[in-house]
């Protein structure tokens, strides 16, 4: 028997213009959507309602993240990055008026904590992490100081990383190297440095890692893509990180800590003498043995070191234009957007894919993943990430199992909407599909 085709479990409808931006917040709860107009409409997912919507930029929506319980970062076509405080008890005086529904005044909007001028001309989200770099990882759960990056104000090949909310300017500038202008960016702590990721124009890829005086050293520069690359995305291993493009690859890639030594070859004579001395039954004159030590002794003055080359792995997927690249927290399963409408799921392990799951009729700009327990996930320094969330998670299965058919009705749709693993997919229609699998 055939296998049934995935449904979408629900459809949220609100939005006027395409939804670029999508990202689940508080445990699960909430469903942060971004569009084309720059609403963001904050849903409740165990009622499948909007408990907050305002217009944070003039322009479309790049991206949104959320950052501890109780702040939202919006990212704007306008050249803004906004830090807004939007807690539980700050909903109450928002609207929930939908972008489709016509108002006579303006929505409320919440309280701005920060404000920053950036470049938006290349269309490129930004990246974010924990200011200190003790702490490993991405996660912006539990941290006071973040660290954003974003493209240069004047060179749009170039990333300035800047620090919040202190906004100190003592970060040094990565330039770029004839690629084109930044698509898509990465920021991380791994193994006690800062380490930047940048996607480009033209189809190249390249690591950076934060030396002790402030200058960056490119660890790993690569073109897996011949078209441009949409989006990328970090495993919570931190072992390496995925892309997708315009064409049909999608490429896994190492995330060095240091260059790669390399020797350059050696002038002509010395191979020959090198290939006379390894001739069977001959002897080695002192004049060759003295050449032989000599060209030892070149061989270490010539060691260089170079940046890594060659991706992990490449796979043709036959589908061009697959965006918006996730991948979910238990590093199991990633998701892509496609410019087909279809939302596509693979497997990390072996990148082969699992699911399409289809539903809109026009093409899908965004995706996000629900984040779930994690308990086979552990970096290379041999901690495996706790969150937040599997702290909610814990206590949800506690609540469920000691109070069984006593459970309210509220506290099942927020058992459910915690521990959902939920696809959400925002499409060209303004509807956002939510998607239960895996």
């Amino acid at each position: 028997m055939t296998e049934p085709v995935p449904v979408p479990k629900n459809i949220l409808r609100g939005h006027k213009a395409q939804v670029h931006a999508a990202v689940f917040l508080r445990n699960n709860e909430r469903l942060a959507t971004g569009d084309a107009e720059g609403f963001v409409v904050l849903w409740d997912l165990t009622i499948m309602r909007p408990r907050a919507v305002w217009q944070p930029h003039e322009k479309a929506i790049l991206e949104i993240r959320g950052w501890a319980q109780n702040r939202i970062i919006t990212h704007g076509r306008d050249h803004k990055l906004i830090v807004w405080q939007i807690g539980p008890e700050d909903e109450g005086r928002l609207s929930t008026s939908l972008p489709l529904e016509a108002v006579s005044t303006r929505r409320p909007q919440p309280w701005m904590l920060h404000l920053l001028e950036v470049n938006t001309m290349n269309f490129c989200p930004f990246a974010a992490c924990p200011h200190a770099s003790a702490e490993e990882g991405y996660c912006l759960d539990n941290t006071d100081e973040i660290k954003i990056a974003v493209p240069n104000t004047l060179a749009s090949d170039a990333v300035r990383p800047h620090p919040l909310p202190s906004f100190d300017r003592a970060l040094t500038d990565i330039a770029g190297r004839d690629t084109g202008m930044a698509m898509s960016l990465a920021i991380l702590n791994r193994k006690g440095a800062l380490t930047l990721i940048a996607a480009f124009e033209n189809g190249f890829t390249s690591v950076h890692r934060s030396e002790a005086n402030g200058q960056w050293t490119m660890t790993y520069r690569t073109q897996a893509h011949t078209q441009p690359i949409l989006s990328l995305d970090v495993h919570p291993s931190l072992d390496y990180f995925l892309t997708s493009s315009a064409d049909d690859i999608i490429a896994k890639h190492p995330i060095p800590t240091a260059q790669q030594e390399t020797i350059p070859d050696f002038d002509p004579n010395n191979r020959i003498i090198e290939e006379i001395d390894a001739a069977p039954g001959s002897r080695s004159s002192l004049l060759s043995a003295q050449l032989k030590e000599d060209k030892t002794s070149r061989a270490v003055r010539q060691t260089t070191w170079k940046e890594w080359e060659y991706p992990t792995k490449t796979v043709s997927t036959k589908h061009s234009g697959q965006q918006s690249l996730r991948i979910r927290s238990d590093g199991r399963i990633f998701a892509t957007a496609g410019w087909d409408s279809k939302i596509r799921v693979y497997s990390c392990k072996t990148m082969k894919e699992l699911a399409v799951l289809q539903w809109h009729k026009v093409g899908c700009y965004a995706v996000a993943l629900a984040s779930v327990s994690a308990p086979d996930v552990s970096s290379e320094s041999g901690q495996t990430p706790v969150s937040v969330v599997q702290e909610s998670q814990r206590e949800s299965r506690t609540l469920a199992a000691k109070g069984g058919d006593r459970m309210s009705v509220k506290d099942r749709r927020i058992h459910q909407a915690k521990n959902a693993h939920w696809i959400a997919a925002g499409a060209k229609d303004g509807k956002v599909s939510l998607w239960d699998v895996y």
